[in-house]
């Protein structure tokens, strides 16, 4: 079987790199294969009357560095079905080199790999760090923001240039300020070694980089990383923890309901006003009460906020067969028909009605639209909206008979099915009648606030205004917002 040896050249200069590999490249009486010719040993090797022929060329030919990676292994495979060859690369084999694992992949080719020095070791006497603190470990072309972990000492490797530079730039600084101090090493372990302080902002202003330069991240301190979820799972349960806040302390499951309630019609209102900024902030108190209830589930031995993020996170994978598996769906009513189907595989057994799971505390005019919803699902729904016009219109007739007969109870029951038949004449043109009506309250509120603020200016009190002046002011209100 065919071989290909790989040979790691080490982080320096020639004086770094071992003396087997060195007379191994001394004595081949071939080309040797090189991912790159910018290294400080090959160009000492070249002095020595070593052949080297590298894939540098491949780099300006392609957009991005997976599809060189795959050529050069491609390329290498194809070369050693022929004869056994040589190549090298810089520092060690096995470290940060897509190449070799890419060979290392298959299995028709023998690999045979002999060691280089890791410029790790130099990385850590030059910065002084000892990697038992938490190390992490990542290529500049390759990572996502999710995989740092800014807690440990973060090292980008393969930094080559100021694009590549920029990119790293932009991603660190989502989570850290400009002015956070980062070090550029280039060259370590060499006499050219230069390690370059700097804020963070202007990593790729003037500092030159090339494939011997290395970023250093310093460790960040929890308490700097307040966007972060860990973050604030960390604060509440040091608000409910010893010698934390009284009021947190004392808060139950029950006590909170109504604050978390008040919390999202905050955030509907900040919705509905359109107000980026405020809708930020009530999304942040939404969530606090989503994290210390969880705290209190954990406190009290229960459960923990892992278990809701877990739960959830299930659930979405599950009832969107369409996403995460092979279903396919060509509506947003299949998908909602779907939903309902995994949503009582995911509850067991059947329910005792079709009507159960509405929350009990559900406004009123909510839960009709619920309600009807859910009828409506297994066919018990009108089929014409002219019928419900005529139910409102048949209802609203026996509000006026009772109000006749002046029967409380009787006037409050049928006030009730009005209600309750113009919720449903909202959802058949799907609208949301709760919201429908919070729009209206908003509208009101706006404009009687027009008129209170129209009267004080003027002098007046609304004792001493008609209400016939009340009413022009009412209609300036309304043209200011546009209508009719």
């Amino acid at each position: 079987m065919s071989k290909i040896e790989i040979l790691g050249l080490g982080a320096g200069d020639i004086n770094q790199l071992p003396l087997g590999i060195y007379r191994k490249l001394i004595d081949a009486k071939k080309v040797i294969y090189t991912r790159t010719l910018d290294h400080p040993v090959i160009e000492t090797l070249q002095k020595e009357g070593v052949v080297f022929s590298s894939f540098d060329a491949m780099y300006e030919a392609e957009d991005g560095f997976s599809a060189v990676y795959h050529n050069i292994a491609q390329f290498l495979l194809e070369k050693a079905g022929q004869e056994e060859i040589i190549y090298t690369v810089p520092g060690h084999p096995m470290l940060a080199e897509k190449t070799v694992q890419l060979l290392i992949e298959q299995d028709e080719i023998t690999i045979e790999i002999i060691g280089g020095q890791s410029y790790l070791d130099a990385l850590f006497a030059s910065l002084k760090i000892d990697p038992i603190d938490g190390f992490q470990f990542v290529d500049g072309t390759s990572f996502e923001r999710r995989q740092l972990n800014y807690e440990q000492h973060l090292v980008f490797c393969q930094v080559y240039d100021r694009f590549i530079a920029s990119e790293v730039k932009l991603t660190l600084l989502e989570d850290l300020p400009p002015e956070y101090e980062v070090v550029l090493i280039e060259a370590a372990g060499t006499e050219d070694e230069r390690l370059t302080r700097l804020p963070l902002e202007e990593l790729d202003h003037s500092v030159e980089v090339n494939n011997l330069t290395s970023l250093y991240v310093p460790p960040v301190s929890h308490s700097q990383l307040n966007h972060t979820f860990s973050r604030i799972v960390e604060v509440m349960r040091t608000l409910r923890g010893p010698g934390g806040c009284p009021w947190d302390q004392a808060q139950t499951h029950e006590s909170l309901r109504e604050h978390t309630i008040e919390e999202v019609y905050e955030l509907i209102d900040a919705i509905d006003n359109e107000d980026d900024d405020n809708i930020i902030e009530e999304l942040g108190d939404l969530l606090m009460h989503i994290v210390l209830h969880s705290q209190i589930g954990e406190d009290a031995g229960y459960f923990t906020i892992d278990d809701v993020i877990h739960s959830i996170t299930n659930k979405m994978i599950h009832r969107h067969p369409h996403v995460f598996g092979n279903a396919d769906v060509d509506s947003i009513e299949e998908v909602v028909t779907n939903w309902d189907t995994l949503k009582q595989e995911e509850k067991g057994k059947a329910r005792d009605s079709v009507l159960d799971g509405i929350p009990k505390h559900l406004p009123a005019l909510a839960k009709a639209y619920k309600l009807q919803r859910k009828a409506a699902k297994v066919g018990f729904d009108w089929t014409e909206v002219a019928d419900i016009w005529q139910k409102l219109e048949e209802e609203i007739a026996e509000v006026k008979e009772a109000i006749t007969s002046r029967d409380i109870a009787d006037i409050e029951d049928e006030f009730g099915d009005v209600l309750f038949v113009v919720a449903n004449l909202i959802r058949f043109y799907k609208i949301n009648p709760e919201v429908a009506l919070n729009g209206a309250n908003n509208k009101f509120t706006s404009r009687f606030t027009f008129i209170e603020e129209t009267l004080k200016k003027s002098g007046k009190r609304f004792e001493e205004s008609t209400l016939e002046e009340m009413d022009y002011y009412w209609n300036q209100a309304k043209e200011r917002e546009g209508e009719a």
